[in-house]
């Protein structure tokens, strides 16, 4: 079992320079006010049914809006053995800080299908 870790906004972006896996766990409408480029989208009520797409690999940093969904996402990856980073202040602190944003039509096979009512 791998112990929740936290990360802020700047740890995420150094991440994001090496390339680290970062995965997106807003729903699918929330998308279009931009993400970070090369994200992975997992809405949040799909991570369970997907959690064999987790285990076993790298480890992964877990982004929401404003980080309350990404903590309960990370929190559920750590106890599933997952190396899992939760990013305080998710997409609202990304945007804040500049950072690049993806925004417009995803590539096929890098966005979940966004279904689920998670908040």
């Amino acid at each position: 079992m791998s112990a929740l870790k936290t990360a802020t906004i700047e740890e995420l972006a150094a991440a994001h320079q090496r390339g680290e896996r970062i995965v997106d766990v807003r729903e699918k409408h929330e998308l279009a006010g931009g993400r970070i480029p090369g994200a992975e989208h997992v809405a949040m009520a799909l991570v369970p049914l997907r959690i064999d797409e987790f285990r076993g690999k790298e480890s992964v940093w877990i982004v929401c809006e404003s980080g309350n969904r990404s903590w309960q996402v990370a929190d559920y990856l750590s106890r599933h053995g997952v190396e899992a980073y939760n990013v305080n202040g998710g997409m609202s602190a990304w945007r804040a800080a500049g950072l690049p944003l993806q925004t417009g039509a995803f590539e096929a096979g890098v966005s979940g299908t966004g279904l689920g009512a998670a908040s």
